[in-house]
């Protein structure tokens, strides 16, 4: 073969195009402003680089293609479950199209559920009846739901020809840095897949033709390799991070929450009763915020949700009172003012009413109810 180190993959996977069109009926999209497309858009991120990338992109563009993956590896914790559905809603609200990465294939590199492919589908479809439950806006064509192994398969000639030129184009010390995405550290015994998983990881994001890369802070290493890239082959439109919040394990020191431990995380189909138990033996210090997992999930989980946090107490205690801003809940509980033993009931409260939906799919619908029983029954690998 003739060597040709300047060839990027084809100008066909590399237009990120902001190009604009016109549309006869307006769309909630169209009636909001740039500006509070722009500030929707970036509630969603903890960090976004570039702010001015984006703005420019909502500008210029009006339907942003936006990606999110996921590993099928196990039951869906309320992070993944209602945090991505509140980020998505908003994604679509701002006018954006959010594809979801089913990536069973990824789950097969990195040894989630033995790497049985067929057991990771089924994990995948139990995740995609979870957001459909609890009120996911896939109304239309605003969300798609894309099987990584369908998608490779069908377009084989365009994927593979870029995952070997990021792979061409970046020396091993790079990728290495990036295995983080796989809940994994450099100093792990690493197969060669999972040293593969990197640069395959990095071609979705063009393979899927995406303007923003919506995932956790823990995917950030990935997602720059991405804009690295472009740099590589000259290419002008960058896809834009917008990383999320990663909302931490319920007991003390826990910076992220884990299937293989129960009691670090609320699960989407957890009865009312777990919720409770959960949430009573929860950390949770009276007065300190910092590193608190309850102040977390009202912040990232309760307040989005309801726009208001209502705490129901004796008289004696204060009585009735409900929180119109997450800034009055943080001076109440830091001054003393809101103690845990009230927090706790009222936040558990607000979790059983999210989740509801969720548990009546999951025990009315058959094919919801059958996903499920196999679920639990697979053994959790990494």
């Amino acid at each position: 073969m003739e060597e040709n180190d300047q060839t990027p993959p084809s100008e066909e996977m590399q237009s990120l195009t902001v190009t604009p069109s016109s549309s006869s009926n307006p769309t909630t999209a169209q009636l909001l402003s740039l500006e509070e497309r722009f500030q929707l858009v970036r509630s969603v991120g903890e960090e976004c680089i570039q702010e001015d990338e984006l703005r420019n992109l909502l500008e210029k563009k009006p339907l942003p293609i936006c990606y999110d993956g996921f590993e099928p590896s196990g039951r869906m914790h309320i992070a993944q479950g209602v945090m991505k559905t509140i980020n998505v809603n908003k994604l679509t609200k701002a006018g954006c199209k959010v594809k979801i990465w089913i990536a069973d294939w990824f789950a097969q590199l990195n040894n989630k559920m033995g790497g049985d492919l067929k057991k990771i589908k089924a994990v995948g479809e139990y995740l995609i009846e979870i957001w459909k439950a609890v009120g996911m806006d896939i109304d239309g064509d605003k969300v798609e739901f894309l099987w990584s192994s369908d998608e490779i398969n069908s377009r084989a000639h365009e994927y593979w020809p870029l995952v070997m030129d990021i792979a061409r184009r970046n020396k091993l010390p790079r990728i290495m840095r990036c295995v983080q995405i796989m809940g994994r550290s450099e100093q792990d015994e690493l197969t060669a897949a999972q040293i593969f998983y990197p640069c395959m990881q990095c071609a979705d994001i063009f393979f899927l033709k995406a303007d923003i890369c919506q995932l956790g802070m823990d995917q950030r290493k990935v997602n720059v390799l991405a804009r690295e890239y472009c740099d590589d082959i000259k290419r002008k439109n960058k896809p834009i991070i917008l990383s999320h919040h990663m909302l931490p394990g319920l007991q003390q020191g826990q910076e992220k929450m884990s299937k293989s431990d129960p009691s670090s995380s609320i699960f989407m189909e957890d009865e009312e009763v777990e919720v409770r138990t959960k949430i009573k033996k929860a950390y949770c210090p009276p007065q300190i915020v910092e590193g608190n997992p309850c102040m977390e999930y009202i912040k990232h989980i309760v307040f989005p949700w309801f726009n208001e946090f209502k705490v129901e107490r004796n008289p004696q205690n204060g009585g009735e009172k409900t929180y119109k801003s997450y800034e009055e809940l943080v001076s109440d509980y830091e001054s003393g003012g809101l103690h845990p033993g009230d927090l706790k009931p009222a936040l558990t409260k607000a979790l059983n009413t999210i989740l509801q939906p969720v548990r009546d799919h999951f025990s009315k619908d058959p094919k919801a109810k059958d996903l499920l029983k196999r679920v639990k029954g697979y053994r959790v690998t990494r």
